[in-house]
């Protein structure tokens, strides 16, 4: 079920949800337009800095964000699906918002005016404020007691000058739960999967992957439903592991349940193949 338009959104997809993780960025987009929210890209968008700029160069970083911050509009709030890029763009705007010599900064390279007041969304705040179920129609497709283990990662944890901000743990099992699916309790939904160090020191991060889909088995989890494309990404191509399991955008599940399906070709950007999954709990059309 459809619902008319009742507000427009910015949108910064950020750079995985435009490249590893296209299936991501479309149902993200299938899940807003099923829900009445119109999102509108920002325009030539830049990385906001998160793989590795912060860490290597943090004027770089403030001013890679600083410009996204520039792009959007002040009537639209601006969603943001990764928790990297949220955490990059919140800490700068906390930034500006505290240093004035920062805003001179900004406007000399942006051409506009600081704005303290642009309002920042993270995904997660959306399916915080509304019951996904009031649009589950007909069409409403239940996860037919589908067992997950939910996999946050480390990005929604705020550095302490923004420890006061919501992280969301919880929304995952609370959404899906109310849809059919059965979260399994385990003991790494936060842990690290070390994404910046993938590609620096693979057999590191394979380790730590493993010991996070290892304890998805032991927990008897058909799935891992993940916050994040950057952990999502990770915790595929680093798992070298002989029995894996599927990996599922969390907006994956949402976009199945309110009924949009997959494009074509979409199970073949999954390293895990999820169709067995989901046929054996009837949930593929």
């Amino acid at each position: 079920m459809e619902h008319k338009i009742r507000m427009k959104l910015s949108y910064f997809p950020g750079c995985s949800l435009a490249t590893s993780a296209k299936e991501n960025n479309w149902s993200l987009i299938e899940i807003c337009r099923k829900i009445g929210l119109k999102l509108i890209e920002l325009e030539d968008w830049n990385c906001c800095g998160s793989s590795s700029a912060h860490s290597l160069n943090s004027r770089l970083a403030l001013n890679l964000a600083s410009r996204i911050l520039s792009l959007a509009p002040p009537e639209r709030p601006l969603l943001v699906a990764c928790p990297s890029c949220n955490m990059r763009l919140r800490h700068a705007q906390h930034y500006l918002k505290e240093n004035a010599s920062a805003r001179d900064e900004y406007q000399r390279l942006c051409g506009r005016p600081f704005d303290p007041y642009l309002k920042i969304m993270h995904f997660f705040e959306l399916f915080d404020q509304i019951k996904l179920s009031d649009f589950c129609g007909k069409e409403n497709h239940a996860l037919n007691g589908l067992r997950f283990v939910p996999y946050y990662g480390c990005m929604l944890t705020r550095p302490p000058s923004m420890r006061r901000e919501k992280n969301y743990y919880g929304l995952m099992e609370n959404v899906l739960s109310s849809v059919g699916a059965s979260p399994v309790q385990w003991s790494c939904a936060s842990r690290c999967c070390g994404t910046f160090l993938s590609a620096a020191k693979p057999d590191f991060v394979a380790e730590l992957v493993n010991n996070i889909v290892r304890s998805a088995h032991n927990a008897a989890a058909e799935c891992i439903v993940t916050a994040c494309a950057m952990c999502h990404l990770n915790l595929e191509i680093r798992c070298n592991m002989k029995d894996r399991i599927p990996v599922f955008h969390f907006s994956e599940l949402l976009s199945l349940v309110l009924g949009s399906g997959f494009p074509k070709g979409w199970s073949s950007r999954h390293i895990v193949d999820p169709m067995p999954i989901l046929k054996a709990r009837e949930l593929f059309l």
